[in-house]
């Protein structure tokens, strides 16, 4: 199996910052990652009037908001590191904004529902990613048959708990085979690649280790911050740099261990071969061994 590659969702923790901003993506970079994502959103296109005019909570999340004029710096950065730039739209002019700059588009779960923003990723051609938490089974299946009706020939979908952060039991990993089962009961063309991720809000490696190895996910997403200063890292979903390093690094040595499958001594076990129990009475090592041995 190929190394699986792992997204760090940078989403806020950019705190507004170009110097930030550049130090997260060569974190991301440094620690293993293959590509790194954005959230491009502006609170008056995300929340309702309604929510907005009572809650300064929501209010405040004008300070999270990435600058657009940031984008072109950040694509330039990511491509002088050779990472992959994404970024999750959340007005549908935003997708335009991105287009000429971004590698992927990955839909949060939050807008599984909205058709409108699935139609105009997918018509970009470019890869689109969508996280299914708190999605029902149709809710998934109606938003691979509206990518399958684009012009995207690249779909990612990925397990996730949309909980900040999410519990170990609530994790729910094995719902991975049951969306491959909703991918097969649609027919997409032969030209359509289709991957199955793990999006992590558990900060957990075990529950990584078990995505990859026991459910044979080819990408994981995580939030990631530099210090523990970033907007969202006091939520306790975010993983730090050292972190999630030994995590990458661990969890792709882990394919080495497969093997090849040969029915036969290893090359670290031959040394050893003389020295296994002779038949003949039980003892070690093999008797032609004990004649030449002198110590």
């Amino acid at each position: 199996m190929e190394k699986v590659k792992f997204i760090a969702e940078i989403s806020s923790n950019h705190n507004k910052d170009l110097v930030r901003t550049k130090e997260l993506i060569h974190a991301s970079s440094e620690a293993g990652c293959s590509g790194v994502k954005f959230q491009l959103f502006k609170i008056d296109e995300l929340f309702s009037n309604e929510i907005l005019s009572k809650s300064k909570k929501h209010r405040d999340r004008k300070y999270w908001e990435l600058e657009e004029t940031l984008i072109p710096e950040i694509a330039d950065y990511c491509s002088k590191l050779k990472i992959k730039f994404g970024c999750s739209p959340f007005y549908l002019d935003a997708i335009d904004v991105l287009n000429d700059y971004v590698d992927f588009f990955k839909i949060a779960s939050y807008e599984i529902l909205w058709k409108e923003l699935f139609k105009h990723c997918g018509r970009t051609g470019k890869p689109v990613s969508f996280s299914t938490g708190m999605a029902t089974e149709i809710e998934v299946f109606d938003a691979l048959n509206l990518l399958k009706k684009t012009n995207t020939n690249d779909i990612t979908i990925y397990q996730c708990n949309s909980a900040y952060p999410t519990p170990i039991d609530d994790a729910n990993i094995s719902r991975i085979n049951v969306i491959k089962s909703i991918v097969n009961k649609i027919q997409f063309s032969k030209k359509t690649n289709i991957s199955f991720g793990y999006s992590d809000h558990t900060v957990s490696p075990a529950v990584i280790y078990r995505a990859v190895h026991r459910y044979n996910v080819s990408l994981v997403e995580f939030h990631i911050d530099l210090d523990g200063k970033g907007e969202e890292f006091s939520a306790g979903h975010c993983w730090l740099p050292n972190q999630i390093e030994s995590v990458i690094r661990n969890v792709n040595q882990g394919f080495l261990a497969d093997g090849n499958g040969d029915f036969k001594p290893s090359v670290s076990e031959y040394p050893d071969r003389d020295w296994r129990t002779d038949p003949n009475d039980g003892l070690r090592p093999l008797l032609k061994i004990r004649k030449s041995f002198d110590g």
